[in-house]
């Protein structure tokens, strides 16, 4: 099957979607992850080679990002109108951050893979290797 170098013909915003939906970026099928977070060698559906990734500390960082910028006005706001005991707001804000952190960091690891695959980034553009005797 011929390649072709050209970025354009891995459209980059279906390879984040799918990514983020925890299938693979390729296919759109198989499933990206086994278990929690631990990405697939390759594709069940497609045989696509996903060993390449390298997401390593993005997706946390992203995550952390994400939950702390919707968390404190978040916490501001409930804080000014309501006036609840320190208590009860660490409670709960501690529970709605871990919450959505392990909710978020899968779709945010997904996309980072997808975008790694689209931009054949480590190695997912290169040519598949052979072993030799």
């Amino acid at each position: 099957m011929p390649r072709s170098d050209d970025p354009a013909d891995r459209p980059l915003k279906p390879a984040m979607l799918r990514g983020a939906m925890r299938r693979c970026p390729s296919c759109g099928q198989g499933a990206l992850f086994h278990g929690y977070l631990t990405v697939r060698d390759q594709c069940d559906h497609c045989g696509e080679d996903m060993s390449h990734q390298r997401a390593d500390d993005g997706p946390a960082y992203l995550t952390i990002l994400l939950v702390s910028h919707l968390g404190a006005p978040l916490l501001l706001a409930v804080y000014m109108a309501w006036r609840p005991s320190a208590m009860s707001m660490l409670i709960g804000f501690s529970l709605g951050a871990v919450i959505l952190s392990l909710l978020l960091l899968p779709l945010i690891k997904g996309a980072f893979v997808g975008f790694q695959w689209a931009r054949r980034m480590h190695g997912f553009g290169a040519a598949p290797r052979t072993l030799s005797a």
